[in-house]
């Protein structure tokens, strides 16, 4: 696992791992200011309470208050969405890694717009609901929270990303049998992925890093049996 993952590390700076790094934290940055600066402009200037009439400075507070909770939210859904673009250029990770590290395997079938679209949107949905949930938990056991976030995670990254990789080649119920056959495996190498979740800026690396790593791991495990 840890050969697959600096497999992926050295090939960072290829020209399609950074455009695409780029383009999903550009979209990311861009979709989640438009969000902050929405609410800000939706926001009263001032507020009228019944019995004490307008109060001009009401408004700049809770104007401050929700813009900071929208920084705050900012954060924590920078993860999320940046893996909801980088699942749109899936395809170009995975076939940057298999021209430079498996150049005998024939070209993967190309998934739709619609459906990569549809995938990344489940993702991001299944990312965002798991981890409020588990914010429950976070909070009822904060020293073992950071813990407890990498488990989660962990389990959905290597969940998530051996699946829509293995899925380029082999059926469904194929990617699902090598999954549950090698899930414990998955699961430690999603969860080593989960760890930078916790550092910023690194963080959005990770969803580059986790297609191209499992994108070895996949055919380090599948034995590159792919029929051409």
């Amino acid at each position: 696992m840890l050969t697959d993952f600096t497999k992926a590390l050295l090939q960072i700076a290829d020209r399609r791992f950074l455009r695409v790094l780029l383009t999903g934290v550009g979209l990311t940055i861009a979709l989640l200011a438009a969000l902050t600066l929405g609410v800000q402009f939706l926001l009263p200037d001032s507020i009228s309470l019944p019995w004490i009439g307008e109060i001009e400075w009401l408004g700049a507070v809770l104007s401050g208050v929700l813009l900071l909770s929208m920084l705050v939210g900012s954060i924590f859904l920078m993860v999320p969405v940046a893996s909801l673009f980088t699942g749109l250029f899936l395809d170009q990770i995975a076939d940057a890694v298999e021209q430079k590290h498996y150049p005998h395997l024939p070209d993967s079938p190309r998934a739709s717009l619609r459906v990569s679209m549809a995938e990344a949107l489940r993702f991001f949905g299944l990312l965002v609901l798991i981890n409020l949930l588990a914010l429950v938990v976070y909070l009822l056991f904060t020293v073992l929270g950071p813990v407890l976030f990498w488990a989660v995670n962990g389990f959905l990254l290597g969940r998530e990303y051996f699946q829509l990789v293995a899925l380029r080649f082999i059926p469904a119920a194929d990617a699902l049998a090598l999954r549950r056959k090698h899930g414990l495996q998955i699961f430690i190498a999603g969860f080593l992925m989960a760890v930078p979740l916790s550092i910023p800026l690194i963080n959005l690396l990770i969803p580059v890093l986790g297609v191209a790593t499992f994108t070895h791991i996949f055919h380090r495990l599948n034995g590159s049996n792919i029929p051409r």
